[in-house]
Formats: structure tokens, sequence, C-alpha cells
């Protein structure tokens, strides 16, 4: 039975009801993150979502993403909140995982109020993120967040 998908926000992407989150791949072997990847191909799982802060989970997935970029909606994420720094994280997750263009780069786990206030001010990551949309190395921005009140504080 294959795994329900949905829209994923207005991207156009029809992503699997289960996305992977790459972090459970930080500290492993290749072969071991091989072996997993292998299982989300067989399963249909269709979305990868990693970050730079998670590890070597980026240079994990860049061997296994060389034959299968186009079969997946590829999100890696910045915890830096200023201009520079963010652009200057992106260009080393590019690079990491050995592609030209992420479909979504998120500000990742976005918030403390005066982490907001640094990451939308100008000179903050927002910048970045505009920059790097218009040079086309990223599709969509988004944010992520943890814990129960973060939804409220997005909105």
């Amino acid at each position: 039975m294959p795994i329900p998908t949905l829209e994923f926000g207005s991207t156009g992407h029809r992503s699997t009801r289960l996305i992977f989150g790459a972090a459970s791949l930080a500290a492993v072997s290749q072969d071991v993150a091989d072996r997993v990847l292998d299982l989300l191909l067989q399963h249909g799982v269709n979305h990868i979502d990693v970050a730079a802060s998670y590890g070597d989970a980026e240079l994990r997935v860049a061997p296994w993403l060389r034959a299968h970029r186009d079969e997946f909606f590829l999100a890696t994420k910045t915890g830096e909140r200023t201009a520079d720094a963010a652009y200057e994280q992106l260009q080393q997750s590019l690079e990491r995982l050995g592609v030209d263009r992420i479909d979504l780069w998120q500000l990742h786990n976005l918030a403390d109020p005066i982490e907001w206030d640094i990451a939308l001010s100008p000179g903050g990551a927002i910048d970045a993120a505009v920059r790097a949309k218009q040079e086309g190395l990223v599709r969509f921005v988004g944010v992520t967040g943890h814990g129960a009140q973060i939804a409220a504080t997005h909105r």
C-alpha cells in the first residue's frame, strides 16, 4: 500500500504523509545511511528534511542524491540569524549535499522573540533567504520550531 500524499503548503509538491527526518543520519556510517535511504525509495517516501546542524547527515545524503535528486523534495535548515552567517551556511549545505538548489530552506527552530527580531530585521537571515531565492539556490523559504506553543508563536 503506497504512502498517501498531500499538497505541501503552497509549493505545488505532493509530499508523502511521512517526511524523512535525516537527523537520524547524523552519526551513522555511509553504508547504514545508504540502506536507510534505499528504504525510502522502496516505500515511496519523497521528501527529505535535513539541517546543517544535524552532524554528518547532509554528507550522508549527498552520495545518494547524485542518483536520486529528482525523486525528492529536499529541505535543509539554518540556525543562523544574520544574513551573512545564514548565507554562508546555505553555501556549506549546498556543497555538503552536492546539489545546486534546495527545494525548501528553513530558518530552524525560530521560537525566541528576540531571534525573530534579528532574523526578520534588515541584515537578518531573511535577507539571505531572499537573496538565495533570487539567485535560484532555494525554491521556497520557511521556518521551523519546536514545542506546544510554537504554532501560536509563528502565527
